[in-house]
C-alpha cells in the first residue's frame, strides 16, 4: 500500500513561485511512476507533469504544454518525496494539485493507482 501526502500549496501573486512536495510511504513507491495533476473548479482533472524511471539512473520527465518551461518535477529517493517546482505562476494555474503514483501511461489519470488528498494553489492577478 502506498500513501501520498501533498504539501506546499498556498496563495501567491502572478509571477511568483511555489514548490509542492509529495511525501510517500510504502516500499513499492520507488518503482512506480509519479505524476502531478490538477483540477480547477468546474473542470476535469488534468495532467501537469510526470517522472518515469527507465532503468539504471535514467529518468524521463513529461510536462503538459501549458506548464512546460515553468514547472519542474523532481524526486528525492532518500526522502521518498516528489516535488513540483512551479515558477512564473499564472492565475490559470489556480487549482487543487494532486500527486499520484502508478504504472500506467504517464498522462492518464485513470491509470494511476494511488492519490494524495490534494493541495490548493491559488494565483492572484
Amino acid at each position: 500500500q502506498v500513501q501520498l501526502v501533498e504539501s506546499g500549496g498556498g496563495l501567491v501573486q502572478a509571477g511568483g513561485s511555489l514548490r509542492l512536495s509529495c511525501a510517500a510511504s510504502g516500499r513499492t513507491f520507488t518503482s512506480l511512476g509519479k505524476g502531478w495533476f490538477r483540477q480547477a473548479p468546474g473542470k476535469e482533472r488534468e495532467f501537469v507533469a510526470a517522472i518515469r524511471w527507465s532503468g539504471g539512473s535514467t529518468y524521463y520527465k513529461y510536462y503538459a504544454d501549458s506548464v512546460k518551461g515553468r514547472f519542474t518535477i523532481s524526486r528525492d529517493i532518500a526522502k521518498n518525496t516528489v516535488y513540483l517546482q512551479m515558477n512564473s505562476l499564472k492565475p490559470e494555474d489556480t487549482a487543487v494539485y494532486y500527486c499520484a503514483a502508478g504504472s500506467g501511461h504517464y498522462d492518464r489519470a485513470r491509470e494511476y493507482n494511488y492519490w494524495g488528498q490534494g493541495t490548493q494553489v491559488t494565483v492572484s492577478s
